[in-house]
């Protein structure tokens, strides 16, 4: 009888839409530190290609370059481009006209990652150093709401994470830099890891671990522990940059798409998560690009370092592809977008504001 009631219910309109219509389960949210948005769009950037910047540059063309801005970015970027072109939505192509950026004004890592996931630009976030942020955050939100209590988990190749989730206020799982899982249940991969991480060489400086162990990790953590929400931070893309090593930065992002499709392929492979979740993938900050050696860095004094992009794919977002028409979305809507995703309202009890959801990624 419950059941026929609630049928007769969705058919006359009685419930609300989203109750209708919502299948989000569990959000992934992946982050490239400073991938530009000229790379997601346009694919690799001939001038940098023929500058002193790339070496070997007869093998980055053969890798990355063809005629058109569509196939150099689906040789840089093919699960954006051959899946969540088709089945997602992406935002940020300002030569459609179509703008994404960051609302703070220092355009860097630690006040791009407290407006993700806080909804707010707070300018007395204009650091990179451990300083304990006093804003509460989407995570740490979600991580308290029934049903998905101890379910939230961040894995992130940069140290400085516990600090930007407020670890020690929130309780929230955070692995970052080079911390071990340190869960007594965990199984004999997540163990090994915690071993391999400290063994392989430190190419990223000792605050910095390798994106793959990060990926690794998130991958292992998803299969035992089945978090309804992850985050899983690579950071491979902006140490490239700083180094002037264009060829480095384009196969670092080539490699992070890749790692993205196989997790995406593995939750489409488990029941838990299949056609139940929702992946949104963007990053902290953009980089400049005239004068082109202004690529390499970003910052309050650097022109186009406000310039970001976002994708999104899940049961709950129309599969729309590349975003064209001529809008504009911050950084400081997404943590409300990713709550709205999960059916909740974010409501930080700190007293901060928090950014209006990007509703168009949302039936």
């Amino acid at each position: 009888m419950k059941k026929l009631i609630l049928i007769a219910a969705i058919a006359i309109g009685i419930l609300p839409a989203s109750a209708q219509k919502h299948q989000t389960q569990n959000v992934i949210i992946v982050t490239l530190d400073g991938m530009r948005w000229q790379e997601v769009f346009r694919g690799a950037d001939s001038a940098l290609i023929s500058s002193n910047f790339t070496e070997d540059k007869e093998e980055v063309r053969k890798k990355f370059w063809a005629t058109s801005a569509e196939e150099r970015r689906k040789l840089l970027f093919p699960f954006l481009w051959s899946v969540i072109s088709k089945q997602g939505q992406l935002y940020g192509n300002r030569d459609l006209g179509n703008k994404d950026e960051v609302a703070n004004p220092y355009r860097f890592s630690y006040p791009g990652y407290n407006e993700i996931f806080t909804g707010f630009p707070d300018k007395r976030m204009n650091t990179n150093d451990p300083i304990t942020n006093p804003n509460m955050n989407v995570l740490e939100y979600i991580n308290k709401q029934k049903g998905f209590e101890g379910k939230v988990a961040a894995f992130a190749s940069w140290e400085r994470f516990p600090q930007i989730l407020n670890k020690q206020r929130s309780g929230l799982a955070v692995y970052s830099g080079y911390v071990d899982v340190n869960k007594p249940d965990a199984n004999e991969r997540i163990k090994y890891l915690n071993e391999l991480q400290h063994n392989v060489p430190h190419y990223l400086g000792d605050s910095t671990r390798l994106d793959f162990i990060t990926y690794e990790y998130s991958k292992e953590y998803i299969k035992q522990f089945k978090p309804r929400v992850l985050y899983m931070a690579f950071d491979e893309t902006d140490d490239m940059a700083h180094a002037g090593n264009y060829k480095s930065y384009l196969e670092r992002a080539k490699q992070e798409d890749g790692y993205i499709k196989a997790l995406w392929d593995m939750i489409q492979n488990d029941p838990v998560y299949k056609n139940k979740t929702t992946l949104l993938i963007t990053c902290d900050h953009g980089r400049g690009e005239k004068p082109l050696d202004s690529w390499k860095h970003h910052g309050a004094e650097v022109a186009g370092a406000e310039q970001t992009w976002f994708a999104v794919i899940g049961p709950d977002t129309p599969s729309s592809g590349e975003v064209k028409t001529a809008t504009i979305s911050y950084h400081k809507q997404l943590a409300q977008t990713i709550a709205q995703l999960l059916g909740l309202n974010f409501e930080a009890n700190a007293g901060h504001e928090v950014g209006d959801a990007v509703t168009s990624v949302m039936k």
